[in-house]
């Protein structure tokens, strides 16, 4: 299903209040943004126990119940987990990658509220989540007559409020403070290829790893954890910014003249994600047209062509990432700077053709 109009985690709450309390939804997004739990926290803020039902591990059976006779009738008895006495949140998780006979059973309980002879709880809420087949994620098309008995909620990953988010909750500072800086970095479309990609989920586990290794975790453990949890670039320019919060000097060091760009083959993670941040600060500091820019703004250029010139002596590739243009083939840094870096370092710019 595509999104016509997305929300950040931080909407979702009053969203559900308004929505959930009255009728089914379905929360979609991408694997790793923090579904489960956000339905989960909003449950406990209605003081509702949660739930959930995992669509990919039920059969028909495990919702409609097993028949018991009473009377000479054979009647249904749904699972203890479904049938309770007092409100409850039902959170029917992975509902779209469920089979069609399981998508099925869920028909009555998700309009009707009620399954067999048993109706949910006066007060209970039932909430859907799952992921989107654009996502490369195990989803099955839903049904129409699904759909149309559900109201539906499209989540996309926000930094600002996964931050605030992290700060709260114990996230080791290096993935608080590195995010900060790297806010793209937080989410990466699935890949095609089975490999780790960066989502909320991975750079929590990251920060779990971090903390269960401490201050003693050595380089090559870290790039292994990297790695194993990000997006392979992001897992790079991760291992650099740790290199960086290890060691004395930093990308500020660099810009004064205090230090000098990396030039050891052993430390290119390290170089590359000093030229993101330097690509970063650039994109922040310098004016979009050359009529705004101040003497002092000029010296900055003027010094930032300067350190292209020596990043370029130690790697034309990594210099070239500096200049780059973004995912979508649009110019990142000021046009006006980058004329007047094709003058003079057209070494650099003939070779990104």
């Amino acid at each position: 299903m595509q999104a016509a109009v997305t929300v950040t985690p931080a909407q979702i709450p009053e969203l559900l209040l308004g929505l959930a309390t009255v009728r089914p939804v379905f929360l979609w997004g991408a694997p790793g943004i923090g579904k489960s739990s956000l339905v989960r926290k909003f449950a406990d803020s209605l003081g509702l126990e949660c739930v959930s039902l995992l669509g990919t591990q039920l059969a028909p059976e495990d919702l409609i119940g097993v028949p018991q006779i009473r009377d000479g009738r054979s009647v249904f008895c749904p699972p203890e987990a479904i049938a309770r006495d007092e409100p409850y949140c039902l959170f029917l998780d992975e509902l779209n990658a469920a089979s069609p006979d399981v998508q099925k059973a869920f028909y009555s309980l998700i309009l009707d509220r009620r399954i067999g002879s048993y109706e949910l709880p006066a007060g209970s809420i039932v909430i859907g989540a799952g992921n989107r087949a654009t996502d490369n994620a195990l989803a099955r098309p839903i049904a129409s007559a699904l759909v149309n008995r559900l109201t539906h909620v499209h989540l996309r990953a926000s930094s600002t409020d996964w931050l605030v988010w992290a700060g709260e909750n114990g996230i080791h500072p290096w993935v608080v403070d590195y995010l900060g800086d790297r806010p793209d970095h937080l989410w990466s479309p699935a890949p095609k290829t089975e490999e780790p990609f960066s989502t909320p989920r991975s750079w929590h586990m990251l920060s779990d790893a971090l903390h269960s290794f401490g201050p003693t975790l050595d380089e090559e453990t870290l790039k292994v954890v990297a790695h194993g949890t990000l997006t392979p670039a992001h897992a790079v320019s991760f291992c650099g910014y740790a290199k960086i919060v290890r060691n004395a000097y930093g990308l500020d060091a660099i810009l004064k003249g205090d230090a000098a760009w990396p030039g050891r083959v052993e430390d290119r993670d390290l170089l590359y994600y000093l030229a993101e941040a330097f690509r970063g600060r650039l994109s922040k500091e310098l004016p979009a047209e050359k009529a705004h820019v101040s003497p002092a703004m000029q010296q900055t250029a003027y010094r930032a062509k300067s350190l292209l010139v020596q990043l370029a002596e130690i790697s034309v590739e990594v210099a070239q990432t500096v200049i780059a243009e973004d995912a979508d083939g649009l110019p990142v840094l000021p046009a006006w700077f980058l004329v007047e870096a094709a003058r003079d370092m057209p070494r650099l710019v003939e070779a990104r053709r």
